[in-house]
């Protein structure tokens, strides 16, 4: 009979979630995990499997946070007020080291490219989704389905310069600055 798990799975993901955002995978060792996350290694292997599967496991939870981000502002605003507000809910919640980390996908798809291919695919495909939630909130504007693929690769490219501006510790200032331009931008582009 397996002994029941003793810990509360969220908690201890959210804080594996943490470590890996903050150090990369490769810098995450098995002991720097288990210690953050409060459990026992043989815990860790039977809720988790293992470091690549807890990994895919954050990598997806932090996607459905940042586009449940986005969905929540869709459904109070209009399109370019939702998308703005994603670009600049980062900034406005930026405290102390966390707001220097950047996005964990973002993060991932460039640490894992020549590391993990299996991980960098993870990574490129939780971008991906994240990229189509900018494609929906972009149709809501009423153009074309061409443009909205367009402008939300344009928006993509934002995100990602972003989140690596935000990893060499651009000050919050120039960063609000690039999100004003560019959607002065994306409103002449719809206009």
């Amino acid at each position: 009979m397996s002994r029941p798990v003793e810990f509360e799975r969220a908690t201890a993901l959210a804080a594996a979630l943490k470590l890996f955002w903050g150090r990369g995978y490769q810098a995450t060792s098995l002991s720097d995990l288990v210690a953050a996350m409060g459990i026992s290694r043989s815990s860790f292997y039977a809720a988790f499997g293992d470091k690549a599967a807890l990994f895919r496991e954050c990598l997806d939870l932090f996607a459905e946070r940042s586009i449940g981000l986005l969905s929540r502002a869709r459904a109070e605003r209009p399109p370019l007020e939702a998308l703005r507000s994603f670009f600049t809910f980062s900034l406005d919640q930026a405290e102390g080291e966390e707001g220097t980390w950047g996005c964990l996908i973002v993060n991932s798809v460039l640490e894992l490219a020549e590391v993990d291919p299996d991980l960098w695919a993870h990574a490129r495909l939780r971008l991906a989704e994240v990229e189509a939630a900018f494609e929906a909130c972009l149709a809501d504007t009423g153009c074309g389905p061409q443009k909205a693929t367009d402008l939300a690769s344009f928006l993509m490219l934002l995100n990602e310069g972003m989140r690596v501006s935000a990893r060499r510790a651009l000050p919050v200032a120039a960063q609000r600055h690039q999100i004003d331009t560019t959607f002065q931008l994306l409103a002449t582009a719809l206009a």
